[in-house]
Order: C-alpha cells, then sequence, then structure tokens
C-alpha cells in the first residue's frame, strides 16, 4: 500500500514510543518523513530503522515550544524536499503531580510543548499547504483531556489540542487541508512507564490495571496508534476534519 507516495510528512516526537512508530508507518506506506524531536540524536535511531527498512528518512533537531526552531525547521524541509504534506504533532511531556503540589514551572512546561508546541507546528506548516491547496493535520490528544488524577496540566492540554483542532479545521477546510486529532487510552509507551514510576508501580502492573479497566482486557501498541494517525492523515480520510477519535479499547 503506497497512500503516501510522493507525499512529504513530519512527525514530531518522533523518536520513541507512539512518535517513532508513526514515522514507521507512514514511510513503509510510501512517505518521505521528516522525524523531529527535541535534539536530532533522539530521532536518529527512529530513522536508521526507517532506512533498514528501505524507506527515505531525516532526523531534526527541535523545540516545538520555541517558534522560531519551529518555522526553521519548515524552512529546511521545504528547502531539501520542495513541500509539505503531512503534519502530525505527537510531542508532548508529562510532569505529573496533584494539584497542590504541582509547580508553575511543571504547568508551563507541558503547556509549551503539549499544546503551544501543537500551535506553532500548525501555524508553520499551514503556510505552505495553503499554497498548494493541500494538506493533512493530525494532533496527539488523549484519553486524559476527559479528566485524570494528577495530570491537570497534561488533561487541560490534550483538551485544549481538541479545540485548536475543530477550529483550524473550519479555518483551513477551504484550502483542502483536513485537521482531526487521535486521543489514545492506555498504551505502552516510555510515558506510560513513566506515570508507573510515579504512583510506585512497575510497568508491568501497571499496564496489567489498566488492561482490567480495559474492555477488550489489554492496552495499546504504539502501533496501533500509528495505523489510526495515517489513516487521518491519508486520502482515505479525504472527508474528515474537525474530529477527535479515542482509540482507547472501548473504555468509557
Amino acid at each position: 500500500m503506497d497512500r503516501f507516495a510522493n507525499r512529504v510528512a513530519i512527525v514530531t516526537g518522533a523518536g520513541r514510543g507512539i512518535g517513532a512508530a508513526t514515522a514507521a508507518r507512514l514511510s513503509a506506506e510510501g512517505a518521505t518523513v521528516v522525524a523531529v524531536d527535541v535534539t536530532e540524536d533522539a530521532a536518529s535511531a527512529a530513522v536508521e530503522r526507517i532506512g533498514a527498512a528501505g524507506g527515505t528518512a531525516r532526523a531534526l533537531g527541535c523545540d516545538v515550544s520555541h517558534p522560531e526552531d519551529v518555522e526553521n525547521t519548515v524552512a529546511l524541509v521545504l528547502s531539501e524536499f520542495h513541500r509539505l504534506d503531512v503534519l502530525v504533532n505527537n510531542a508532548g511531556i508529562t510532569r505529573d503531580n496533584l494539584l497542590f503540589r504541582m509547580s508553575d514551572d511543571d504547568w508551563a512546561s507541558v503547556l509549551a510543548v503539549n499544546l503551544t508546541g501543537v500551535f506553532n507546528c500548525c501555524r508553520a506548516a499551514q503556510r505552505p499547504m495553503v499554497q498548494a491547496r493541500y494538506g493533512r493535520i493530525v494532533n496527539l490528544s488523549s484519553r486524559s483531556a476527559l479528566g485524570n488524577r494528577g495530570q491537570t496540566n497534561y488533561a487541560a492540554t490534550k483538551a485544549g489540542v481538541q479545540g485548536l483542532t475543530a477550529t483550524l479545521a473550519i479555518e483551513l477546510g477551504p484550502f483542502n487541508i483536513t485537521v482531526n486529532a487521535v486521543a489514545p487510552g492506555y498504551v505502552a509507551t516510555p510515558m506510560t512507564a513513566a506515570t508507573a514510576e510515579r504512583v510506585g508501580m512497575t510497568a508491568e502492573d501497571h499496564q496489567r490495571a489498566a488492561a482490567d479497566a480495559t474492555p477488550l482486557r489489554r492496552v495499546g501498541r504504539p502501533e496501533e496508534i500509528a495505523a489510526t494517525i495515517a489513516f487521518l492523515a491519508s486520502d482515505d480520510a479525504s472527508y474528515v476534519s474537525g474530529q477527535t477519535l479515542y482509540v482507547n479499547g472501548g473504555a468509557r
């Protein structure tokens, strides 16, 4: 399947977890992938795996919370590849704590990356997409947008991503640009392993507890989220825009 033949895609937070799986999936379907992480080295292993599988990928370092970094990254992509068709905003961090323990820095840093970072990347990417009258933007939200103890900052950003997504779909739709969000439930990633450590559990025990509360009785895999992102980024979803799709094994 070559749904992304001749397409160029940026995936942020591509060094591991869902981002790395998404970069690999888009590449496997024909895309030239620009794997972005906070440093180029952080994305290099994912790019090496794509290359070993026969794909084309480029690692770039970019702090998505800094507008100038994002603008420079998009400019570099355009200078090297002359187009930008797909943007996947996956970069995110956690600084979990209960409200009365949460510092100003914990709050500000999560908002800067998880919400302002998405805004920065969308604003930079829409310019070439508008000019081309084509684009696919997929933003990563989370089931935590519905509320999750110890994640005031993270939940607020992921709810904000949904509002940003719906609004950008309205603004960019006339230019044949779709904007959607994916809201994963519990997925086995380094981020959820860090959450387990925060609450004093092993990653395995934390996953088992999450699986017991999930109708499918298991946790998600990064590749399953990547498959959903790939659908929304493809022309198979050309009439889907402004939506948030929860991928959480049926959990409520």
